[in-house]
């Protein structure tokens, strides 16, 4: 294939190389989608409809539920049906589709754990101005903001993704598209045009890893000086899913994408990139759920009405 305007579709990494384990690997797929798709949708359902919960904490709770619903039903769905029946091709068009929407929805989420822990810090380190600098009006802009930066960020590095010449075949080395795996098809320097524009994106994710590193800094610094135990306890119970949330992210994707080549290898990439594209968005309402009383109230309750009205 001499160049992208031939090209009409993709490869992707097949999961397995027999039909057996191609058919395990849809079963644990769709395991872990529904368990997804539960947990997210639970939060929703959750922060939505119980009104002692609307609070700029799990307001942005929410959107970080959605982003990981959209993230899981980005990529999953097309590994789930190549298994199921054998094939591994997408369409040059869905894997353009499939990019846009998974940097799209990662990056939203990324942007929604620094908010989640500048509303942290505010509420810790300056409660008497919480309710100015984290009101509604200021929520709704954050979330707005977070969300545009994340379009903008996906279209661009998209669009510039898609437009370099590709002639080094049609074979991805990934179970869906990603921009390192289609940059290893292109024949031009203008590569370096998106490399530039990755540079950038860790710069920007630098900058808000710092932000919540200090952020936390100033956490913990504060929390003991907090007079009541019950306020400590409160604090730290808000503090420690977020992070560890955080922990989950930042270091899946950066073992993932900064590992030794000398341990590189098909299989250990395939496990690694499950690990930071898929289970996270299982893990993170697990995570919030577990430590957060009024959460768990509010979704126990929601069951219990469900259950009774059926």
């Amino acid at each position: 294939m001499s160049n992208s305007s031939s090209l009409s579709h993709f490869l992707l990494l097949a999961l397995a190389d027999r039909q057996q384990l191609q058919l395990l690997h849809f079963c644990l797929f769709l395991g872990i989608s529904l368990a997804a798709l539960l947990g997210n949708g639970l939060v929703i359902a959750a922060v939505a409809c119980g009104h002692h919960l609307h609070s700029p904490m799990f307001f942005f709770l929410l959107n970080l539920a959605l982003s990981d619903l959209g993230s899981i039903c980005t990529t999953v769905p097309k590994a789930m049906h190549n298994s199921l029946w054998d094939t591994r091709d997408i369409s040059y068009t869905g894997c353009a589709a499939q990019l846009f929407f998974f940097l799209f929805f990662i990056s939203a989420e990324f942007y929604f754990l620094t908010i989640m822990c500048y509303d942290r810090y505010v509420s810790i380190c300056k409660p008497l101005h919480y309710g100015t600098l984290l009101g509604s009006r200021a929520c709704a802009h954050m979330a707005a903001a977070a969300w545009a930066s994340a379009f903008l960020y996906a279209l661009m590095h998209t669009a510039n993704t898609f437009s370099l010449p590709l002639c080094h075949g049609n074979v991805l080395g990934q179970f869906f598209c990603e921009i390192p795996q289609i940059l290893k098809l292109s024949c031009s320097k203008s590569y370096f045009r998106e490399l530039g524009l990755i540079a950038v994106t860790v710069l920007l994710a630098l900058g808000c890893f710092v932000f919540i590193v200090f952020s936390y800094v100033q956490i913990f610094r504060a929390v003991p000086r907090i007079p009541s135990e019950q306020g400590r306890h409160k604090a730290f119970s808000t503090c420690l899913p977020h992070l560890a949330v955080v922990s989950l992210y930042i270091s899946t994707a950066m073992f993932a994408y900064l590992k030794p080549t000398s341990i590189s290898s098909p299989s250990l990439d395939l496990d690694l990139s499950v690990l930071y594209s898929v289970m996270p968005r299982v893990l993170n309402p697990l995570t919030y759920s577990l430590r957060h009383q009024e959460l768990k109230a509010a979704v126990r309750a929601l069951i219990t009405g469900w259950c009774q009205k059926h």
